[in-house]
């Protein structure tokens, strides 16, 4: 090797260690393309990274992390606590090969009582925005579900918006089948209703034994005072009270507020069951599968599972049960309070009622793991077997499915699923509104073309060399041989020769089970109606049709609701809402007098003289 050679692994690392000093901060080792392969925290970087320096004594993984490593990149921060904040952000941004990943982002379902003389309850995901009281977060939208609706039978509470409030005239279905009380037209006053919130909010605070002391002793005084429908009605707010605590299953009595997280780990694989306790009450439990190497143990695990599954949507709780210690818990724990502006606790219970609880959700976590196992086994040897139907060279890593949906054209959109050897890819499912001003109202056609187009100008433009695992390995169109050979056009024309492509047709009578399948020049095929592998092929072009569906009713649903006065300038959704709800229509608006618009409240006289000028120069 030439002395001006470029250094790498371990020479490069101990390179750059001669700069370094003892300060806490974050550093990332990047490949000869400027690729992230690891992002990491140290509380003394020199110190740390001296570590890699070494040329022997790594695990196979480092060693190939190091060997890989062509440059480094080093931020320093105040403390180790801000490295650690750091370094959890980096990694969800930069998504790096070598580090823990957590694969499911999403965020979890809160219960909210907004602010109104008459409050609303319903779910909520996402920020806190809306003013109000929250409750949560629950593991599911089911769980958030079947909770309202058991709370709606308790406490009669509405769930219909502040509009849908504000335009009622008569009760709605809700109020005849005594789900609601109806404040909308006035048959509760504010003072009843207020009280129905109140017993809402101290049930969802754990207050539950207290509240229904309180019904039983009301219950039984109207029944003395011969109140007995009154006595009724209690008495099936208190049997509803009793299911949702059912529903809940164990509610621990010496856990007020806690997340429950095991971790088990087999061949290679990991599975974390997180469950939520609030307010004394279990409010259901959620797995996650995060993407971990081979020689990472248990504490490095969940060290990264827990920096990543706590962000801006996603707060700690005031206490954090674990399955194992981690290897700077306190430090964790600085972390997680820093984030959420208040003490976190971290613990690993050895025996009580919280060693139980981690008992309970390590059992989750391993039969779920099993089954996840299993899944996989399955899903492999169906992905082998399409390989021999399609003959593939190996089986497909990496399957899209396309399909459009429109209603004689209108509302014409596309979309794509994806599948592989985990199942279905459901973040990485995109959507595509039809744009071609040239395409004829229903041009199937066209509209595959649009989309394949669209979809491999993008995968050159972001991942030319094909490195990120992106790049399909096998395309399913849901057509027959005129959309394969306008998909096979599209390819040929983009240089994209290397990708197999089979349309799929529903065949004699469009009946399931006696599909036909299309490959670019050759014969159509069919495969037996009790092969496994066709029902595969069935679940996948099911899937990409209800993922169209879905999304062309988005659309059709947003375009039914547009009106012109969504082009006015200065007209947001309430003032729109006031326009609406005072003069009927949007075309009686576009009649409306100036004098008329200014009398509207909530529109100033700016307003109602633009919307006014905005309809006069339409004409």
């Amino acid at each position: 090797m030439s002395d001006d050679s470029p250094l790498t692994g371990h020479d490069l690392i101990a390179d750059y260690c001669k700069r370094l000093d003892g300060s806490p901060g974050v550093y990332r080792m990047l490949d000869a393309q400027s690729r992230v392969l690891y992002v990491g925290k140290a509380k003394n970087l020199k110190n740390r990274v001296t570590n890699y320096a070494r040329p022997s004594g790594h695990s196979g993984r480092i060693a190939r992390m190091i060997s890989e490593t062509a440059s480094m990149m080093f931020l320093t921060t105040r403390t180790e606590t801000e490295a650690l904040l750091l370094e959890q952000n980096l990694i969800k941004q930069l998504k790096p090969r070598y580090n823990v990943l957590l694969r499911d982002d999403k965020s979890f379902p809160n219960i909210l009582v907004n602010l109104h003389d008459f409050p609303q309850i319903k779910k909520h995901r996402g920020a806190k925005s809306e003013r109000g009281e929250y409750f949560g977060p629950f593991a599911s939208a089911g769980a958030v579900n079947r909770t309202l609706t058991q709370l709606q039978r308790v406490f009669l509470l509405r769930n219909c918006t502040d509009a849908q409030f504000d335009s009622r005239t008569r009760p709605c279905l809700l109020y005849q089948i005594k789900r609601c009380s109806a404040p909308c037209v006035g048959l509760i006053s504010r003072e009843d209703y207020a009280a129905s919130v109140q017993d809402a909010t101290r049930f969802l605070s754990g207050k539950s034994t207290a509240l229904q002391q309180a019904l039983k002793t009301d219950m039984q005084a109207a029944s003395d005072a011969m109140m007995f429908e009154r006595a009724a009605a209690l008495r099936d707010r208190i049997r509803a009270l009793t299911a949702v605590q059912t529903v809940q299953g164990i509610n621990p009595k010496g856990v007020p507020e806690a997340d429950v997280v095991a971790l088990h780990m087999e061949g290679g694989q990991a599975c974390v069951q997180v469950f939520f306790i609030r307010a004394g009450q279990n409010w259901g439990n959620s797995d996650h599968y995060p993407r971990i190497g081979p020689d990472i143990d248990a504490p490095e695990v969940l060290e990264a599972f827990l920096g990543q599954f706590y962000s801006e949507t996603r707060d700690p709780p005031r206490l954090i049960l674990l399955s194992h210690a981690l290897e700077n818990p306190d430090l964790m724990a600085d972390a997680l309070s820093e984030r959420a502006g208040r003490r976190v606790e971290i613990a690993v219970p050895q025996r009580g009622e919280k060693a139980e609880l981690i008992e309970g959700a390590a059992r989750n976590a391993r039969e779920a793991l099993a089954r996840r196992m299993s899944e996989s086994a399955a899903q492999v040897r169906l992905l082998e077997g399409l390989a021999g139907a399609f003959n593939l060279d190996a089986p497909p890593r990496r399957i899209e499915v396309f399909d459009n949906s429109h209603i004689q054209g209108t509302d014409a959109v596309g979309a794509m699923i994806v599948a592989g050897p985990d199942g279905f890819l459901k973040s990485q499912y995109r959507k595509f509104t039809i744009k071609g001003t040239d395409l004829t109202p229903g041009d199937d056609f066209g509209m595959m073309k649009e989309v394949l187009q669209r979809r491999f100008a993008r995968l050159m433009k972001e991942d030319p060399d094909r490195e990120q695992g992106h790049w399909p390995d096998l395309i399913l169109i849901d057509g027959g041989a005129g959309q394969v050979s306008a998909v096979a056009g599209i390819m040929a024309e983009m240089g994209v020769d290397d990708i197999a492509m089979v349309g799929v047709a529903k065949g004699i009578d469009r009946d399931q089970g006696k599909e036909e399948f299309y490959r670019p020049g050759g014969r159509p095929f069919a495969l037996n109606r009790n092969d496994p592998v066709l029902y595969f092929i069935q679940r996948l072009r099911d899937e990409a049709h209800r993922f169209a569906i879905g999304t062309h009713r988005a659309k059709r649903a947003k375009s039914v609701s547009a009106t012109p006065l969504d082009e006015v300038a200065g007209v947001g959704a309430a003032r729109k809402r006031a326009l609406l709800q005072h003069f009927g229509s949007a075309k009686a608006v576009a009649r409306a007098g100036l004098a008329d618009l200014k009398a509207v409240p909530g529109i100033s006289e700016t307003i109602a003289e633009a919307v006014y000028a905005f309809f006069r120069d339409k004409t």
